[in-house]
Order: structure tokens, then C-alpha cells, then sequence
């Protein structure tokens, strides 16, 4: 009988990333992340602003990751860890499923396709599709893309919104942002297309391009999780409201986006 206990607990310890035998979805993420002191997060490694890779240390940088490091203080107290994950946009969702992150905090937009595979926070920033440009460009606006070339990134839902409204223009779609810009430059595509908010950060990096005034979509980013971590989602949204609360956001908001030509940061603002 003492031996059987005995082969009880170590196979219980092979499996306590697995909750002793629990299912990934029958466990708590919050519980999970209180006992370790440490909330893992998917974060951009390739998006100016939002989650970018810095050459010179090899660290992810943006308002992404700085929120991310927020919440996780305000869930877990000033000794809780983030750690991150980089992620794409194809791979986001496998890799929240799979367990290898808690939590996915990247350029993600809350869309009713996407809520019934994981499960949303409120909003954390509201971000709206637009068009980057080459500065001599006469592309007015979405509206006028039928015939012309669009460039976006496999995984977003940039390029189906795109097909409704201009039907008739083509859509290339690549792996990264860093691909899409590149197709851009070399004249593979006339405009790319994504969120405003990322279309700002590739206009930083390429000065002879722009971003088109305006958005025609509502694209408000969300952290997901899996599903069935309800309690999780609450104790996000009770971080995002303290964060909001206390001027925390606003700093970060003020941090990333003040700089950026052409970008009323101001009116991303929450209280």
C-alpha cells in the first residue's frame, strides 16, 4: 500500500503542470498563476508601439508589454513576475489553447469569430483599420482599392475586411509585418493594410509613407484566455479598471503614442 502512495506522488509530480490529472480546460488559470507568482504572456515581437524585439538587449519593448507588466502587479502584488512569449498573429490562438501562455496580450481585436474559440477582457485599447501608403500615393481610402494590390498578415482579420468593402481588389497575404512592409517597398502591393495603431508604428520606422486620416472599421483589442477562466477574465478587467483608475494606463498611453506624427494619442485617454 505504501508503495502504491509512493508511485501516487510521483506521478502526480510528472503531472503538476497539468493540474495531477486535471484537463488544461478544468483548471484555474488564476489559481495557477497566484501559486507560482509568475503570469507568462503572448506578446508581439514584431510590431513598433504594440511589441517589438530591441536588437540591442534582445527584450520585447511596447505599450503591450509595459500593460502586460501592469496587470500582473495589479493581480498578483508588487512581487508578481511577467514573463513573454513571442508570439505571431497565426500563432496567437494555438498557443493560448495549448497552454503554453496564460494570458495573450497582441494587437488581438475581439471579434465575435475569435469569442467563440477564447474569451475576451474588455477593452484594453480601441484601435480602427486603416491603409499605409507611400507619401505620392492618390489612394484615397478603402472605398477605392478595386483593381489595386493590398498587402496584410495571415492570422488578422485585415484582409476579410477589405474583400467587403472592395471586392475587387487583390489581397496578398504574408507571415509578418516585417514581410508585409518589405512587399510594400519593393511594389508587390499599393497599400497595406491593419490596424491604425500598427500602420503608425511601420510609418515611424519608413518615413516616405503614411497612413491615410481615419478608419473604417472598430478594431478594440482585448487580452484573451481560454475558455472557462471566468475568473481569470475578472480579475483582468479589475486590473484594467485600476490601471484606468489610478493614471496608470494613461502614462503608458502618453509613453507610447505621444511621439507619433500624425496620432491623437490624447484621445485614447480612459479615466
Amino acid at each position: 500500500m505504501r508503495k502504491k502512495s509512493v508511485f501516487l506522488a510521483l506521478l502526480c509530480s510528472l503531472f503538476i503542470l497539468t493540474g495531477c490529472g486535471k484537463s488544461l480546460a478544468q483548471q484555474s488559470v488564476l489559481e495557477n498563476v497566484r501559486q507560482s507568482k509568475t503570469i507568462t504572456w503572448g506578446v508581439k515581437g514584431d510590431v513598433k508601439l504594440f511589441g517589438l524585439i530591441d536588437v540591442r538587449d534582445g527584450q520585447q519593448k511596447g505599450f503591450d508589454v509595459d500593460m502586460a507588466r501592469h496587470l500582473t502587479k495589479h493581480i498578483l502584488g508588487p512581487k508578481g513576475q511577467a514573463k513573454f512569449l513571442t508570439v505571431t498573429s497565426q500563432s496567437r490562438t494555438p498557443l493560448l489553447k495549448n497552454g503554453n501562455v496564460d494570458a495573450m496580450i497582441a494587437t488581438m481585436n475581439i471579434t465575435p469569430e475569435r469569442k467563440r474559440v477564447v474569451d475576451f477582457s474588455k477593452s484594453y485599447f480601441d484601435a480602427g483599420q486603416s491603409l499605409l501608403i507611400p507619401k505620392n500615393s492618390t489612394i484615397k481610402d478603402a472605398h477605392h482599392l478595386n483593381g489595386h494590390t493590398v498587402i496584410g498578415v495571415v492570422g488578422a482579420s485585415s484582409a476579410e475586411n477589405i474583400k467587403k468593402i472592395s471586392p475587387k481588389a487583390k489581397v496578398l497575404e504574408l507571415q509578418d509585418y516585417a514581410q508585409a512592409m518589405n512587399a510594400l517597398k519593393s511594389g508587390q502591393g499599393e497599400a497595406l493594410t491593419t490596424d491604425n495603431s500598427i500602420l503608425y508604428g511601420l510609418a515611424v520606422q519608413n518615413p516616405g509613407y503614411r497612413v491615410i486620416d481615419g478608419t473604417f472599421t472598430y478594431e478594440p483589442y482585448g487580452v484573451a484566455v481560454n475558455k472557462n477562466q471566468k475568473d481569470f477574465v475578472r480579475a483582468i478587467n479589475r486590473a484594467l479598471r485600476e490601471m484606468e483608475q489610478d493614471g496608470e494606463y494613461n502614462q503608458l498611453i502618453k509613453k507610447w503614442f505621444k511621439n507619433v506624427p500624425g496620432f491623437n494619442y490624447r484621445a485614447l485617454y480612459r479615466s
